[in-house]
């Protein structure tokens, strides 16, 4: 067998290109023409070992690109084409070298004859274990095709939600860093000047002033113990996260602050429905659906939560049962599960409840991000205001007496 690489086109003047393994050009002619494709062009490329991704230096694969490997690889096993080949044609568009290494090894793997389910299970910095369990899923069902359309779409959406949350936990940290930089601007710029005309003065400063002096001198002669002791704190809190107890800890404190434990909870609920609803629909079983989604949090709280439900559903327990029991999953949710097993439509009531949860979420970003930006004048200002309040004062009283 020998690999063909070809040029054609359709019956709509659509230019199609790829490679294909046949016996001889004619065998590759007659195969295009059954497809309904012109041939233009077909070219012998020349046998080269598969690339080892351990000589490829690792680059991370984005969502994207596994969406576009996922749809061009479903067109292309729907239009007929064989997988070793079609995987062999996507790698030929990838931009991501060591992506492009992974597929090209896996199509090696292929000719071999190992499963692709065995093949992708090889890269698990690629294909996490819920890519895995969907293309096993279609595989065993004759269902790869659509198995693989779910999953482009799951990709493509995967990270939206999370870009959103993301932002919104970004900006208060954005107003926090930006106060900091006006104070060290000030404390470094603008206060030292009016330090040389408080000294010509001898003391004789107002009350608030000389407040506002002490504290600036304090913070600025215990500086260095001030940064050392932030990063201690930092340090410190990040070690007792690695820890089990810690980990738990942290994760409780993280679901309970105002507002932003809210918001990452519902962000949650709205990944899990999404996720199960595309397992289910994808023929995955239920409880391998929830091993895989125990995987989906680094929240020890959530994924407690995720482990007693499955804990119930070996019990033989109903899903929406079992989150119930678990005290953990939103009213709403269950209720809405509860209905997707009586109409024997889960997936589809999972797809719509995700959904809910991910408008819901959209509203409360925009209503912190509506809270912050007033917050963030405030702030400014208040300390703008104190500081030229402390350095203006005393040349009030010098004109007042004068």
């Amino acid at each position: 067998m020998q690999t063909f690489e070809f040029i054609a086109w359709d019956t709509f003047g659509n230019r199609h290109a790829g490679v294909k393994q046949a016996g001889s050009e004619d065998d590759v002619i007659a195969s295009l023409r059954e497809l309904n494709l012109t041939p233009v062009s077909i070219r012998t490329m020349v046998a080269t070992d598969a690339p080892k991704t351990q000589t490829i230096r690792y680059k991370r694969v984005k969502s994207q690109d596994l969406a576009t490997f996922c749809w061009q690889l479903s067109t292309m096993l729907d239009g007929g084409l064989g997988i070793t080949t079609a995987i062999q044609t996507v790698a030929t568009e990838m931009d991501n070298r060591y992506f492009e290494a992974c597929l090209r090894h896996i199509s090696s793997m292929l000719e071999s004859g190992k499963p692709i389910s065995e093949c992708v299970k090889e890269y698990p910095k690629v294909f996490n274990t819920l890519s895995c369990a969907m293309i096993h899923a279609g595989e065993r069902g004759g269902s790869m095709t659509q198995s693989l359309q779910r999953l482009a779409v799951y990709y493509e959406n995967r990270d939206k939600l999370a870009r959103k949350v993301k932002g919104a936990m970004a900006y208060p940290i954005f107003v926090v860093v930006f106060i900091v930089l006006i104070v060290i601007a000030l404390m470094t710029f603008i206060i030292p000047r009016f330090q040389t005309m408080f000294d010509m003065m001898h003391g004789k400063l107002p009350a608030f002033t000389k407040g506002f002096m002490a504290v600036y001198h304090g913070i600025a002669s215990n500086a260095v113990y001030i940064v050392v002791g932030l990063a201690a704190v930092v340090l410190s809190t990040v070690l007792y996260g690695k820890t089990k107890t810690g980990h738990l800890r942290l994760g409780r404190i993280a679901l309970a602050v105002p507002l932003f434990g809210k918001l990452k909870l519902q962000a949650f609920v709205a990944v899990f429905c999404k996720t199960l609803g595309t397992l289910i629909a994808s023929g995955v079983s239920v409880l391998d659906a929830f091993d895989i989604l125990t995987n989906m949090t680094t929240n020890e709280v959530l994924r407690s939560g995720i482990r007693q439900t499955r804990e119930r559903l070996t019990e033989g327990s109903s899903i929406s049962v079992s989150m119930a029991a678990s005290r953990f999953f939103p009213d709403v949710a269950v209720k809405m599960v509860q209905i997707g097993e009586q109409s024997g439509s889960l997936s589809s009531v999972l797809d719509k409840t995700s959904d809910y949860y991910e408008r819901k979420v959209d509203a409360m970003i925009s209503t912190l991000l509506g809270l912050m930006e007033p917050i963030m004048i405030i702030s400014v200002g208040s300390i703008v205001l104190v500081v030229i309040l402390a350095m203006y004062l005393p040349i009030f009283s010098m004109s007042a007496n004068g």
